[in-house]
């Protein structure tokens, strides 16, 4: 095999007293795409982060073309072509999409900016990826998946050699992902090298020539892709076979009574007459397109954007003002958006848990003993992985602050609770964690409203599903009827009609 393009030998690295990765080896050949995978915490990111210049190695040894490279920041690393995407937005929101792109290497003409050069390339690089965001746009203007794209045109613009990109379809379409394998074919076929980073095992197995795997800081194994499976893949990462992902799923009582009924619910500009119930024991989905209008909807009957409409709690009117007046009545929400609306990641991990039950832990002066207590239980009952009960929520991985997040959920003790893409960017291990917390939830009487852009998750977990389709309800779907081909026909509108006051009900009984 040829000299590698980039590689790490025997890298470690320690933060404090506690070592994350134990003498790695990596490299990746030009023109190749090669996956990394991981259980969060495996050190995946932190590895990309030494090879990219933004940690020195504690020990080891970084390459480029086969000569030792001591990196003193991103800049050296990007000057020799090595760009990384975050699997956070590293965007400036008030800056429009080309000052974006051209951030910190403005093209100039003479002592002047060209801004003209800099849209130009800017809108060949967007057209590249079929993104059809203006250059003049303001960043904090931009739907995320629209975010993530701008990310990827501000590395593709670099003239890069090696491109390492972490999760970068957590937050993207099927069809923009279909767009960005395109591009990672093209760029392979100039020379490129592509650090693919993913939990998403079939992305890994279409798109990589070779897979890595990372688990507790060592490297396990790299081989070809060809000679893996999704499920040999998912066993290294994990030390044991992955069997049984979703539990069994077992339907509620056929006489189990409504908890929650929505009519006729309209949020200005996003969903019209939308309807649906919710029993006891009952794992609900919402499935649709991106743009459907499912999280709307729920932040509609939360309180947290304008509603009308009428809600029904165990058969009795229910007015929900706020967050405040849902939490009241039992019902708990669980935000797509952890980092942005779910955690305050720069604070410790017990003020983050007890935020939304406050009250229960002092009405003067918070029982900040009691705040302990309650985080040494979840730390135990959710499988917290943290080196220290002080650590900040930011040091965590992915996977442990989503799970962080379910724990701050459930301390206010809710019958009801509304998931929104809970198991977005995080392992397969963590997923099956949540996957059985949300089965045994609803099995000792809870109700779950699951909204997922994962079709094995609906399909895996749901009892009914509520296809939604530019912001209209199109099909409640049940039995035999939850399968991927039907869900699908109702959210691209090939059945049932988005149209004012029209709900088609699929029931097919197994």
């Amino acid at each position: 095999m040829a000299e590698p393009i980039l590689s790490a030998s025997g890298v470690t690295k320690c933060f404090g007293p506690v070592e994350v990765l134990h003498g790695v080896d990596f490299a990746v050949q030009r023109g190749e795409v090669h996956a990394l995978v991981g259980e969060n915490g495996a050190g995946k990111s932190t590895l990309m982060k030494i090879l990219s210049g933004f940690h020195p190695p504690t020990s080891g040894t970084v390459c480029v073309d086969g000569r030792p490279v001591a990196f003193a920041g991103i800049g050296p690393a990007e000057a020799l072509g090595i760009v990384l995407i975050h699997q956070e937005f590293n965007l400036a929101e008030h800056l429009t999409v080309e000052e974006n792109i051209f951030l910190g290497r403005e093209l100039r003409r003479g002592p002047f900016l060209d801004k003209r050069a800099m849209r130009e390339r800017s809108r060949a690089v967007l057209a590249e990826l079929e993104c059809p965001v203006d250059p003049n746009a303001r960043v904090r203007d931009l739907a995320v998946s629209e975010r993530q794209m701008v990310e990827i045109a501000k590395a593709v613009s670099r003239d890069v050699r090696v491109l390492i990109m972490d999760e970068p379809t957590a937050v993207l379409t099927g069809a923009e992902t279909a767009v960005l394998f395109r591009l990672i074919r093209r760029l392979q076929g100039q020379g490129v090298a592509v650090v693919y980073i993913s939990h998403k095992l079939d992305e890994v197995t279409a798109i990589s020539d070779r897979v890595t795997v990372l688990r507790d800081g060592h490297h396990v194994a790299t081989q070809p892709t060809a000679e893996l499976t999704q499920d040999a893949i998912a066993q290294l990462m994990v030390g044991r076979a992955i069997s049984d992902l979703f539990p069994t799923r077992e339907p509620p009582p056929a006489d189990a009574p409504l908890v929650l009924e929505a009519l006729g619910i309209d949020v200005p500009g996003w969903v019209r007459d939308a309807s649906f119930d919710l029993r006891r024991g009952e794992i609900l989905g919402f499935a649709g397109l991106v743009g459907a209008g499912r999280t709307e909807l729920m932040e509609g009957l939360l309180g947290l954007r304008r509603s009308s409409g009428t809600l029904r709690r165990d058969g009795k009117p229910l007015r929900v003002r706020s967050l405040d007046d849902a939490v009241d009545a039992g019902i708990a929400y669980l935000t797509e958006d952890r980092k942005g609306k779910g955690l305050l990641v720069g604070k410790r991990l017990q003020p983050n848990l007890t935020l939304l039950a406050l009250e229960r832990y002092g009405r003067i002066f918070v029982d900040e003993t009691r705040e302990a207590a309650a985080l040494e239980r979840a730390v135990g009952e959710f499988d917290i992985r943290v080196r220290t009960l002080d650590a900040t929520v930011g040091s965590l991985s992915g996977g442990n602050q989503q799970k962080l997040l379910l724990a701050k959920t459930m301390q206010v003790e809710p019958t009801i609770l509304i998931v929104d893409e809970p198991t977005r960017g995080i392992d397969i291990g963590t997923k099956s964690q949540i996957y059985r917390f949300l089965h045994d939830f609803a099995r000792r009487g809870g109700s779950v409203v699951l909204i997922s852009s994962e079709m094995p998750e609906i399909i895996g977990l749901a009892h009914r599903v509520v296809v939604m389709r530019s912001g209209v309800v199109t099909g409640i779907l049940e039995g035999d009827a939850v399968e991927e081909g039907e869900i699908v026909r109702y959210a691209t509108g090939l059945k049932g009609r988005a149209t004012r006051g029209e709900q088609h009900v699929a029931v097919s009984h197994a």
